[in-house]
Order: structure tokens, then sequence, then C-alpha cells
């Protein structure tokens, strides 16, 4: 059986380590022992579930191994993990059958986004808790939640029409006083889809020429705004998501095929660019809010 040891801590700024050990051949059974997890965000259980689909679609079998009766694996259940990863690893996990608890803090437990209504269907569901929790919390104005719900809806609609295959979302607050000395909301979406590559390519790759990877991809859409639709207008979610973001001094990233793009605000380390990462199908998109700091 081969096996991947999951990081301790892993988050957005750790999952290149989880995917860095997935080998190009996964098949037969692959234990992902995740038994020294102490801490994850909605980035790292997205990863998760990724890594063990990309085994079971290319014919391995995933198993998984949790900490016994500790607080992350709590944590895994309040938001939602084992319910989402009794369709990917094998056996079933004992607890997934469990009603979720839904805490204060919890923006979006894990959700599946196969159709535009499952969009719709996040939106409607985080409404209240977005406001209670941009408002109170981030001390964002009463009008956040309106562009909070668009930024949600964007990012999974981008599931749905450029990956054009299943996806996950989840977001969750959380108090960075060591790491920030503020509160933050994380947003994180994945999927297994064609990536920015792919979906942009028939387009757009041509006027690139040699140059067309996965970086000129992400920095066509990232940068530029270019899209896969060839009438104007359509598909500029990605642009909305980064204006929004960048009001509110967040941070945006966007990783795709072997590569990363980000906007980076001045508390963040995140380069602006990364490539030669270990190639991983779809895209996965993570964003932090910080709390807004007093005027």
């Amino acid at each position: 059986m081969r096996v991947i040891e999951v990081p301790a801590s892993l988050d957005y700024g750790t999952i290149e380590v989880l995917l860095a050990r997935m080998d190009v051949d996964v098949s037969g059974p692959v234990l992902f022992d995740a038994r020294r997890l102490r801490w994850i965000d909605p980035n790292g259980m997205l990863a998760l579930l990724a890594a063990g689909k990309v085994v079971r679609d290319n014919g391995g079998v995933p198993r998984i191994s949790l900490p016994a009766g500790s607080d992350v694996t709590g944590y895994l259940d309040r938001m939602g993990f084992a319910r989402a990863g009794a369709e990917i690893f094998q056996p079933p996990s004992a607890r997934s059958g469990r009603r979720r608890v839904r805490g204060s803090d919890v923006l979006l437990e894990i959700t599946s986004i196969t159709t535009n209504s499952d969009v719709h269907e996040v939106v409607d569901r985080v409404q209240s808790r977005a406001g209670a929790i941009l408002s109170r919390t981030l001390r964002y104005p009463a009008a956040a939640v309106v562009q909070f719900s668009v930024i949600l809806s964007e990012v999974c609609q981008n599931i749905i029409e450029h990956a054009e295959a299943p996806g996950w979302v989840a977001a969750q607050s959380y108090n960075w006083t060591k790491r920030l000395g503020r509160h933050v909301a994380v947003i994180a979406v994945s999927d297994l889809g064609r990536g920015f590559r792919a979906s942009l390519a028939e387009e757009h790759s041509a006027r690139f020429g040699d140059r067309w990877g996965d970086v000129t991809a992400l920095e066509a859409a990232f940068l530029l705004g270019l899209t896969r639709f060839p009438d104007t207008g359509r598909g500029q979610g990605i642009q909305q998501i980064r204006k929004q973001v960048a009001r509110w001094q967040g941070l945006l990233s966007v990783r795709s095929g072997t590569a990363r793009i980000a906007d980076a605000p001045s508390w963040s380390r995140t380069p602006p660019v990364e490539e030669g990462l270990r190639r991983f199908p779809g895209a996965q998109i993570n964003i932090i809010l910080p709390q807004r700091l007093n005027d």
C-alpha cells in the first residue's frame, strides 16, 4: 500500500506539501495518513478530498486515517468532511452518517457544486451567517453581505462554466491573533476539471504561441480578463472577484495545473506567481478576507 503522509498543519500555505507527495502512479490502495493532523482550514479539507478523488479516478483505492478523538476530527465533522469524504475514501468513515453540527463561526460547510441550482442554494444558505460574521466579526458595512454573495456565486459558477466537472466550496472564519492580529474569513473552492489552460486554449492559445502554458493562461484570465467566451462581457467572474477582494485588502490566489497566481496585500508574503508546482488537475481558488481596521 502506498502511504501519503498528510502534514500536521494543512492550509492554503501547506497544501503544496501534500500535492508534492502525490505520485504519478496512484493505482492500487493509497492511504492518506492524517493521524498527526493538528490544524486544517477549508483549503486543506478540499485539497484532501481532491487528492483522494484523483486516486479514485485513476483506478486506485483511497483510504484516510484521521486522528482519533481529537479536536481536529470534531472540527472536520462540523465542516461536513466525513459526509463529503464518504463518496471518495474507502471504506467510508464510521462518522460519515452523523448529522453535521453547525457552529456559529462556520460560514459554509463543505458543499458539492455540480449544477446551477447548487450555486443558488449555497448563496441562499450562507446569507444569514455571512451577514452576522461580516458585520460583527470582520466589521464590514451592511452592504458587504451582497458583495460577499456575489463573490461566492462567481467562484462557484466558475466550476460550472469553466471546469465542466464537479467541485466543492467551503468557508470559515478564524481568529488569526498570532498570525495577523485580527479575524479573517477563508473561502476555498476546488474542482478537478479542465483547468485554466485547457479552458482558454481554443479561444486564446494561438495569440500566445509557444508561451502558452499554465502560467500564461492564469495571467490571461487574472490580469487581462480574458475568458473562454468570444463575446465581450461574459465570464468576467475572476475580474469581479479580484476587484472586490482588493477593496477589502484581502488575498486572492488561483492555482491550476503547475502554477499559481495571486493578488497579495501587504500583510501577506504570498508571491505573485509560482510555477513548476506538482501538476494537479482542475483549479483551486483561495480567498482570505481580513477584519476591517478602524479608519
